[in-house]
């Protein structure tokens, strides 16, 4: 990747669209503002779990890199922050998570219905929002990403045969889930860009998405173990396969092979048994490999922002990538 890319820290990456990500704050209170007192406490704490405001920041950068800052591009990027909201509402009623970032779920804080209606509420706004615009292009991109998600979470839902989930499975899991969000910010941060740039800005956010998730299915693999000293193992502890024990599989022995078909089909897997799998998993290149990948993807992002003339907006693009491939969750 290019040797002139700024430190990938956040502050760094949101300094030039600073004041836009203020007003997508505002944006995302007015747009999700009710007279019922249900969904006014649940938006609430939803707003107090708030992340890091990333995928506005892909598509503010998007924008500017591209001729903006355009009127339009805070709300488009309210937006897109309002669905990605929904996802995980929507993730963790389907998981039944109770915690995210630290603080309860709208599931365990309310209840599994509450948290399903009010994902759906979260989809209706940011749509009823679109079309307040009265433009069809936004509306058309994000329609299409939110579709392309609902569909990754039927295909991890009827994924049964883990122990030959393959990497092109994993890829077409995560393309829809996490890449699909990421890509269509950064295309409508570029809505207005010649079509060879708006195309780049499409294709970064893909990869860019891929490496977000690989680097998160890593980081479930080693975060705890240089933190606390233990491994943490959510998603083999949900049955999940990701990509480090996709490639670590063929290359495991027979009988840690069955240990992991063991764990996998465990209703309550013990936090040794996750220990050992994770333990294979590094011994047998599983986390190289991954780690490899992310790179890879990683330089293909780097590359479609060549389509770019330069600007500060372009180096905190790629800086992002820097970010995500380094950061810890």
């Amino acid at each position: 990747m290019s040797s002139n890319v700024a430190p990938a820290t956040l502050a760094i990456l949101q300094a030039p669209v600073r004041a836009g990500l203020d007003r997508v704050q505002k944006e995302l209170r007015r747009i999700v503002e009710a007279d019922f007192d249900l969904i006014r406490d649940v938006n609430s704490h939803l707003l107090r779990m708030q992340g890091k405001l990333f995928r506005p920041t892909i598509l503010l950068l998007a924008d500017q890199a591209t001729g903006g800052p355009r009127p339009r591009a805070v709300i488009h990027a309210a937006v897109v922050e309002l669905i990605h909201l929904a996802t995980l509402v929507h993730d963790d009623s389907v998981d039944h998570s109770v915690l995210r970032r630290g603080m309860p779920t709208i599931n365990a804080l309310f209840s599994h219905q509450v948290s399903v209606i009010m994902g759906d509420y979260l989809y209706s706004r940011a749509v009823v929002e679109l079309v307040r615009l009265g433009d069809m292009e936004p509306l058309r991109v994000l329609g299409r990403v939110t579709n392309e998600m609902t569909v990754g979470e039927m295909r991890q839902l009827l994924a049964h045969d883990r122990m030959n989930f393959t990497e092109e499975q994993y890829d077409l899991l995560i393309r829809s889930k996490t890449a699909s969000l990421l890509s269509g910010a950064a295309e409508v941060g570029g809505l207005d860009a010649a079509t060879e740039q708006r195309a780049a800005l499409r294709r970064f956010g893909d990869a860019l998405g891929m490496v977000f998730q690989i680097v998160d299915d890593l980081l479930d693999y080693t975060e705890e173990a240089a933190v606390l000293g233990k491994p943490s193992g959510s998603d083999l502890r949900e049955h999940k396969l990701t990509l480090p024990l996709i490639a670590a599989l063929p290359r495991m022995s027979e009988a840690e092979r069955r240990a992991v078909e063991r764990l996998l089909y465990a209703q309550d897997p013990a936090d040794d048994e996750i220990a050992r799998v994770i333990d294979a998993v590094a011994r047998a290149g599983g986390l190289d490999y991954a780690r490899a990948r992310a790179q890879q993807l990683g330089e293909q992002a780097d590359a479609e922002l060549d389509e770019l003339p330069p600007s500060p907006a372009r180096d905190a693009l790629r800086a992002s990538i820097t970010y995500v491939l380094d950061r810890r969750r």
